[in-house]
């Protein structure tokens, strides 16, 4: 069980990481070094021997093992990023690197995405040194950067160089699982991730003839772009469902007392009302543009024109991906990938799964545990190359009213005193048994 210290610490350490800005801006603008000291202290101050490890000056990561009681045992990966996405202070209620803890909750950048679990590790494992325990499986522990861009100096490079640190790895843990989903009709859902979406960011690029803009113009670089754009924004993809997808649907319809009638999905969506959220976004791949660039004068048409478009598939669903991108653009648009991570799946009748499950509604018992898919991706894409199944368990037990999911990458982001305390009671206890 955890102790009050590790409840105490996991609070300041979220404060304290949150201060630590790690704004990553994409193209290498970030700099994890300070957080991956700040970490790597912790982690030697419960007794392990952390690694930091850098592919770019600057862009550092930490890896550490904790020694299991079961050698026999596979290990189990457990991985938080570092970095966070920018903030606009004027935005805020509260400067977004202040750490600022007030009414009982922590405000900043990274508090839900990710320094919070960060924290809950840091504050696990400490506890765990100061009791003389020890889980039944080794650990890795790894702190990541570059997760919100390419992840090419993080996960991507630890993969790629350093697979020997991740040796014995089997499944790993990271976030956006395990948190209080409330349905509005007094309800609440424990959904953990097991499984992720591709990430397909795509470049698209219209050739045409450049000319002055007050002449006729049939080959016009912009026309070509702009209706190939709309055609991606308006298609409406087929549905696709996964096995993850499939059990999610069936666990949600027999909480709600609905028949699982898979013929319909989107009629069996809408009554599901609010928790529909939790799968809507999974039925379907799904392509939306992003960003336009094209011309330097008013006056004149450029000979070239370029999109970019945010497309994410489902498992098994790139290749149906791509035919319908090459047709949607036609054949005066090019298009190519900009950055590409495969789609993940894990199962949910594993051991590990049904441990996540037990922990969860130990300490959350009128709680309901549900799988589900995640839209976006996470480090474990990267991961997955060394044969890690990864799951999405960040535990965090939120008041109503509290939109978890908003707060990702949100204005204001911020978490409560008690969902870190709920966070790290859940954590402990799962991986002590896992």
């Amino acid at each position: 069980m955890a102790d009050q210290q590790a409840l105490d610490e996991v609070v300041r350490f979220t404060s304290d990481l949150i201060r630590i800005d790690t704004t990553n801006r994409g193209g290498g603008d970030c700099q994890e070094r300070p957080a991956a000291e700040y970490a790597a202290e912790q982690l030697a101050g419960a007794g392990l021997e952390p690694m930091m490890l850098e592919r770019t000056k600057g862009r550092t990561n930490v890896v550490a093992r904790v020694e299991g009681s079961d050698p026999s045992a596979d290990a189990l990966l457990v991985h938080g990023h570092l970095d966070v996405v920018p903030a606009e202070a004027a935005d805020w209620s509260v400067h977004p690197f202040s750490g600022e803890i007030r009414d009982g909750v922590v405000w900043g950048r990274g508090a839900v995405d990710m320094k919070n679990m960060d924290a809950m590790i840091l504050s696990v494992v400490r506890g765990w040194a100061r009791q003389g325990l020890r889980p039944r499986r080794d650990l890795v522990i790894a702190f990541t950067a570059d997760e919100e861009a390419s992840a090419e100096d993080g996960s991507g490079f630890l993969a790629d160089e350093h697979p020997e640190l991740f040796e014995g790895c089997t499944e790993g843990i990271s976030e956006s699982g395990a948190f209080t989903f409330h349905d509005g009709a007094g309800r609440q859902i424990y959904p953990i991730a097991a499984g992720e979406r591709g990430t397909g960011w795509l470049k698209l690029t219209a050739r045409g003839r450049a000319g002055h803009g007050s002449k006729v113009n049939k080959e016009n670089a912009v026309t070509r772009l702009a209706a190939a754009v709309t055609r991606i924004g308006e298609h409406e993809w087929p549905l696709r469902l996964t096995p993850t997808v499939r059990a999610a649907l069936a666990e949600l319809a027999a909480l709600y007392g609905i028949e699982t009638d898979l013929t319909d999905v989107d009629r069996l969506l809408e009554k599901l009302g609010p928790a529909a959220k939790l799968v809507e976004a999974t039925v379907r791949n799904s392509a939306n543009p992003t960003m336009l660039e094209a011309g330097y004068k008013l006056n004149v048409i450029p000979g070239e024109a370029v999109a970019y478009v945010d497309g994410r598939y489902l498992p098994g669903g790139e290749d149906e991906f791509c035919t319908t991108l090459d047709l949607l653009t036609g054949p005066d648009v090019d298009w190519e990938y900009s950055h590409r991570e495969v789609a993940l799946q894990a199962p949910v009748d594993s051991p590990t799964y049904a441990r996540m499950r037990a922990a969860v509604e130990e300490f959350a018992p009128e709680g309901y545990v549900v799988p589900y898919c995640m839209s976006g991706g996470t480090d474990a894409k990267q991961f997955s190359r060394l044969g890690i199944t990864g799951y999405g368990f960040a535990p965090l037990k939120l008041p109503e009213g509290f939109d978890y999911q908003a707060l990702f990458h949100g204005v204001d982001e911020r978490v409560p005193v008690e969902a870190l305390h709920f966070g790290v009671r859940v954590l402990d206890r799962f991986l002590r048994t896992a």
